[in-house]
Formats: C-alpha cells, sequence, structure tokens
C-alpha cells in the first residue's frame, strides 16, 4: 500500500470509503437514520473545497484504489476523515495516514493537533498518542443531528 497525496478526480472514491467507514464503523455508536443521512451518495460540492484547500491523504493499492483516507485541516488544526474501508480495517493503514498528517503538521509548524472522534474510535486515536479531552457533541448538517463526539489532542514535537 503506498501513502500519498490525493488527486482532485480521486473524490468520489474518497467520498464513498468514508461513507463505507462510518455505515460500518458507526453502526453501534448512532441510531441508522442519522447515519443514513449523513452518508448520501452524492459527494457534496463542499467535499471537493475540503480536498483542495487541504494536505489530504490516502492509501491505495497497486491498481490505484484507494482503500483509507485522512487530512490535516489547515484552518483548525486538526485530524480530519480517517476513514477506511471495512475489508482493510486492522492493516495499518490509518495508523500510516495519521503519521503522515503528524508529519505534515510538523513541516508546517503546528504545534498540537486535534480531533474530534467518533465514540468507536476513541481507542485507536489514544493507540497513536491522543490524548482525552472531554466528551462532546458536534452538529452535523448532513446528519441534521448532534453527533456525541470525543475531543483529543496530541501535542507535536518540533521536528
Amino acid at each position: 500500500m503506498k501513502i500519498r497525496y490525493a488527486e482532485p478526480d480521486e473524490a468520489e472514491q474518497c467520498w464513498y470509503v468514508r461513507n463505507q467507514s462510518i455505515r460500518y464503523g458507526c453502526a453501534n455508536s448512532y441510531a441508522p437514520d442519522v447515519i443514513k443521512a449523513w452518508t448520501p451518495d452524492t459527494l457534496p460540492e463542499h467535499f471537493l473545497r475540503i480536498m483542495a484547500d487541504n494536505p489530504f491523504f490516502v492509501a491505495s493499492t497497486s491498481d490505484g484504489v484507494i482503500v483509507a483516507t485522512g487530512f490535516l485541516d489547515l484552518s483548525s488544526e486538526s485530524v480530519e476523515a480517517i476513514f477506511t474501508l471495512p475489508e482493510y480495517t486492522g492493516n495499518g493503514l490509518a495508523g500510516l495516514i495519521i503519521d503522515a498528517i503528524k508529519n505534515e503538521a510538523r513541516q508546517r509548524g503546528i504545534k498540537q493537533l486535534v480531533l474530534s472522534s467518533t465514540p468507536n474510535a476513541r481507542t485507536f486515536y489514544e493507540k497513536h498518542g491522543f490524548t482525552f479531552v472531554r466528551e462532546n457533541t458536534h452538529y452535523s448538517g448532513l446528519a441534521k443531528a448532534e453527533l456525541r463526539c470525543i475531543d483529543m489532542t496530541y501535542p507535536l514535537q518540533a521536528v
């Protein structure tokens, strides 16, 4: 598997990975109707801007199929969209993307990363050095609901 920057024409593939990951991984954290609303098949236009404006990473197979994603939100200095296709979960790809995001943040002089984790992903982020700050909720415009989340932080060391 190769970790690399996403290309703009890969937005649909990245959106698919996101949706499959949420539908599979969050099934025990959120109600089915919330997940359905949160994961529309149609790619929202704002997702293209997110990909263009931020370092967006993907893990891809040798034949170019994207199987995991994640990006560094430059405006909030946060880790976002760490998603893996269910059949690739547990292979370390999301961890490699987290490492790429940490390296990118260090190179940009960011001192601390933050994130809001879904409840089911908390232990994954703790395994990668993030620490619990507080439980919170985040309003999702797609889901039209308040989603329970775990705010976390990760201090970065200088390069």
